[in-house]
């Protein structure tokens, strides 16, 4: 008889941090003391808080222990399993006072939903992320899973279905935001005679700092797989294709062992649930293109060819994938689809707000305490998620900006801390919410660099088809590059701005379109330190190095050398117990000389 569980995440995170060998660990720990009968050993998707993985969690007492190693197992396995003692130097107890107490009077400890970090959060999409297995078919079941494809096949319309996703308000997740229902429903209506209909599922997530996909894919892959068989019977398709990256490999054996039991059990292939409709899907590999995450780029590279972008219209509804109608959805978005089936549109809709219904997830990076992974309700606002949520700036520093959206999107300044996450409010102040990456930075990070970095990205991943994107992004480029080195002028301001207006009109797809938000943004909102770079020549920041110099401070220098000892290339000199001075024409500006001083005794400006 199973007494005890014990959840191993076994996202790429904690995998990465060695949550393999803890699980190993456990195995032999568990056999050695007889509890291998007892105690049953869960590998799972991932829990969200990924500083603190690799992340093991002990039911039914819900206890969290955080940044476990191989060689803590023997002390949980003996102190907390045999004997019943928590190991309290493992646990995240992120938790106020009350609630401990009110959870020990109650003879528990806090739970995983008692933590700041968790108890914004809704869990929707990654509802069993953390919490079953992904390599067990059963055990989706008995979250009720199937049992939404097994309603729309026997008690509901094609019709039927896309209203419920139209009425739950549902936007794709992936970016533009259009309406999911819309889209299913152009599918379904304007080509009604077509011999061949496909739906797809866009899981080549290309955002730097984005990871949402991959870990619904290896937490709850069989939401995605009945997701898209319901949205087969709503458009009359038989065939589905995921579009994953190769980089995922995690992701992709959870997917090909999901497909192959769902298909063991009937829920994939012929006459599924014996209704005579057929639904079968394959899996596609995506080599990194970001410019593969635009759904005409990759319906190309899925039929073979380099993956470049057609001109829309005919949009893929008519004519998508081998010229047949296609439906294209993101992994998020196809996660949201069970639970609207099963708990109805109303339900979806009460939680967000008026333009934005339902959750979202962001992927939570950058300066900030707990990064990880986060869903909250649409329209929460941004102060919440970093402060609440996220745990505030790291190291005590100051909010400066979060960068959503990735290369497509721009910053969001503290001046607007507080805005409503959601589509609306976002393009307001000149960003988006893109896939859901969101990077916090704080007063050490340059923006103009930033904005350099997200454009390096877009001309490293652009495909070069169309002009605009290929040359003008570079053009873009090359003038940040001046910049940043104090080579810049006044007038390369306005050649950013009539370069980006050019850009967004004339690009052939949303990767160039969107290409210069970043820069847009940046120079909207911290234009003060652009006009530094450029007039003064300096980095406020202290990040762009052509514009830095290092210095010592004489009264805070003990003339203990290490910085001397440091020094590559020996730009530092001095005698013992004086005051050492910096060779300017030397100095590379490594900054090893700050990273040894003891006494801030370095400063760089």
């Amino acid at each position: 008889m199973i007494r005890a569980q014990v959840l191993i995440c076994g996202g790429t995170g904690c995998t990465s941090s060695g949550s393999k060998d803890i699980q190993k660990a456990f195995a032999e720990e568990l056999a050695k003391h007889g509890l291998a009968e007892e105690v049953k050993i869960i590998q799972t998707g991932c829990f969200g808080l990924c500083a603190l993985g690799p992340v093991v969690v002990v039911h039914p007492d819900g206890v969290f222990y955080r940044e476990v190693t191989a060689a803590d197992v023997s002390e949980i396995v003996a102190e907390h399993l045999l004997k019943g003692r928590i190991v309290q130097r493992l646990v995240y107890d992120d938790v106020p006072e009350e609630v401990k107490e009110k959870a020990a009077a109650n003879g528990r400890s806090a739970s995983l939903n008692d933590t700041a970090f968790y108890k914004s959060q809704c869990r929707v999409a990654l509802r069993n992320c953390g919490v079953i297995n992904p390599e067990d078919i059963e055990e989706y079941i008995a979250m009720d899973g199937y049992a939404a494809l097994g309603k729309v096949l026997t008690e509901m319309t094609p019709d039927e279905v896309i209203q419920i996703v139209l009425d739950s308000g549902l936007r794709g997740r992936g970016g533009a935001g259009f309406p999911t229902g819309k889209k299913w429903q152009l599918a379904r209506h304007l080509v009604p005679d077509a011999d061949q209909k496909y739906v797809c599922c866009n899981a080549d997530e290309g955002d730097p700092g984005a990871f949402m996909d991959r870990s619904v894919l290896e937490g709850d892959p069989h939401a995605v797989i009945e997701a898209m068989a319901i949205a087969g019977y709503a458009i009359g398709a038989n065939q589905g294709y995921v579009y994953v990256r190769a980089e995922y490999p995690i992701a992709i054996e959870r997917l090909q062992i999901a497909i192959k039991q769902a298909r063991e059990y009937g829920l994939l292939g012929k006459d599924i649930f014996g209704t005579g409709f057929d639904f079968d899907m394959d899996l596609r590999y995506g080599a990194g293109a970001f410019v593969c995450g635009e759904e005409t780029a990759l319906m190309t590279s899925i039929e073979g060819n380099r993956g470049e972008p057609r001109p829309r219209p005919p949009f893929p509804a008519v004519k998508g994938l081998f010229g047949k109608p296609t439906v294209l959805n993101n992994v998020e978005t196809y996660a949201n689809i069970p639970q609207i089936i099963l708990k109805g549109a109303d339900w979806f809709a009460g939680m967000g707000n008026e333009s934005a219904k339902g959750t979202k997830v962001f992927a939570l990076g950058g300066k900030i305490k707990h990064t990880g992974l986060v869903e909250i309700p649409m329209g929460t606002p941004l102060s919440t998620i970093v402060n609440e949520i996220g745990g505030g700036v790291a190291d005590g520093k100051k909010f400066k900006a979060a960068q959503t959206g990735g290369p497509s999107g721009g910053c969001i300044p503290a001046e607007h801390f507080d805005v409503p996450m959601d589509y609306d409010h976002l393009a307001e102040i000149g960003t988006m919410i893109g896939s859901g990456g969101l990077i916090v930075m704080d007063e050490d990070n340059c923006m103009v660099d930033i904005a350099k970095f997200f454009l390096e990205f877009t001309v490293d991943e652009s495909c070069g088809k169309c002009t605009p994107c290929r040359i003008g992004t570079r053009r873009m480029y090359e003038i940040l590059d001046r910049i940043t080195k104090g080579q810049g002028t006044l007038e390369d301001l306005d050649k950013l701005e009539e370069l980006a207006a050019y850009i967004k009109d004339n690009a052939l797809c949303g990767l160039g379109q969107t290409a210069p938000n970043p820069i847009l943004s940046t120079i909207r909102y911290f234009r003060d330190e652009y006009v530094a770079h450029i007039v003064d020549k300096k980095c406020p920041a202290g990040v762009c190095k052509a514009l830095l110099n290092y210095s010592i401070v004489a009264d805070k220098c003990k003339g203990c050398t290490a910085c001397a000892r440091k020094c590559p290339v020996g730009a530092i000199s001095g005698a013992v117990k004086t005051p050492h001075t910096i060779d300017t024409t030397k100095c590379i500006k490594c900054g090893a000389c700050i990273e040894t001083c003891k006494f801030g005794a370095i400063i760089k400006g």
